[in-house]
This record gives structure tokens, sequence and C-alpha cells, in this order.
């Protein structure tokens, strides 16, 4: 009698199936997990208006181990980086909703920039601990990790970059991605800096007895689309 010999990777349908399941089923647990780690976090930064916090309040607030922690973080430090990647996530998308509605390309891409400026200046009302504590942080010691942070919001000023290009409205020679980096890093810093109190900057023209005449969106589009020059 013959027998036969199954090739390997040759596995029965059904057992594809199951381990298909089994793989996406733990997935999705694991999915969940990280994500309570995460909406702990979120909610000890909120009450306590800081990054200060210890890993043990975030798995005590989370209902889940210490062991499973670490399954998924190296520790407090890759912790904020998720939330701040999540952050930045979500403003990437709302920019986008709002520049998809624009009607012409250069309308979206102003949309872009005054709307990042305005989501990156700093809320008197609002701690905003990830932006105006740990990404500084971050900058200094792990620029590397900034750049993928930032990834997802230059490709869409990218994006929208090109398309105006390729639209005629942009002057011609711009390379879209180093305009779009140019144009991110300028509109983030400034919108930063300009939430400074007033006696704080060093330039006194953004002054007048003591107080503050901060940067608006309008002049930042106004600035990254004209420059200073009359040509």
């Amino acid at each position: 009698m013959d027998m036969v010999v199954t090739a390997p990777g040759d596995e029965p349908s059904w057992k594809q199936r199951a381990v298909e399941r089994s793989t996406r089923a733990a997935k999705l647990r694991a999915e969940q997990r990280v994500q309570r780690f995460l909406d702990a976090a979120q909610a000890i930064i909120t009450e306590k208006g800081s990054t200060d916090f210890t890993v043990q309040e975030v798995v005590d607030r989370s209902r889940q181990s210490l062991r499973s922690f670490y399954q998924h973080f190296d520790g407090k430090h890759e912790l904020l980086l998720a939330l701040f990647e999540d952050a930045l996530r979500r403003a990437t998308a709302q920019i986008a909703a709002a520049a998809g509605a624009q009607p012409t390309p250069l309308a979206a891409l102003r949309t872009a920039v005054q709307l990042l400026f305005e989501l990156s200046r700093p809320d008197p009302h609002a701690a905003r601990p990830l932006f105006t504590d740990f990404a500084p942080r971050l900058l200094l010691t792990h620029p590397a990790e900034v750049r993928r942070a930032h990834a997802p919001l230059l490709d869409l000023l990218t994006a929208l970059t090109t398309t105006a290009s390729d639209a005629g409205q942009l002057r011609p020679g711009t390379e879209p991605r180093r305009a779009a980096a140019l144009t991110m890093e300028t509109t983030m810093f400034v919108a930063q800096a300009s939430g400074a109190p007033a006696g704080a900057s060093a330039d006194p023209d953004t002054e007048t007895n003591g107080v503050a005449h901060p940067v608006t969106a309008d002049e930042i589009w106004d600035f990254v689309a004209h420059g200073i020059t009359s040509a």
C-alpha cells in the first residue's frame, strides 16, 4: 500500500483556519490590554497635570499585572511615547479631515497649516504635559523617535504640498517634502513659543508695555506662503 506524504506547509484547511482564529483572538486580547494601560496612563496624566507617575500606578489603575505591562512596554518611556504618537495621529486625522473639505489644493494646505498652528499652541486652560514636558525632552534625547512620531503628519503635509505644486499653485522648483518639513517645524515651533507669558520673549517687537502679542494662525500662513521678500 502506498503511503501518502504531505508536503511541509500543506496543512489541512481546517487547521489553518483554527490557527488563524487563535492568532486573531490573541492579537485582539493583546490590543485590549495595551489600550487599558494607555487609558490608565492618560487618566493619571489628566488628573495630575503632569507625566510624573510610576509604572505601578498605571498597573494599579488598569487592574492588570506588572508582568503584563512589561510584556507590552519596555518601561514608562515607551508608554509615554505610545501616548505621544497616538495624540499626533489623532491630530493628523483632524487636520486631514479639515483640509479635505477645502475647494482647492492651496486652500487645503492653508487650512492644514493654520489648524496645525492652533493645535500646537499651548492652551492655558488645558494641561498637555505630553507636549509641554515630554516632547521637548524627547527631542533632545531621542530625536529619531520624534521623527518617527511625526512621520504621519509630515506625510500628510507632503501630500498636500505635492498636490498644490502639481496644480501650479506653488513656485517652480519647490521640493514638496523639504517644503513640508520646513513648514511643519516652523509652524509647530512658533506655535509653542507663542504661548510664552509676557516678559518671556527676547524680541521686543512681540510685546508692547509688557503685553504679549502672540503670532496668529493667519500670520504663520502668510509667512509660510510668502516669506519676507517682495518677489
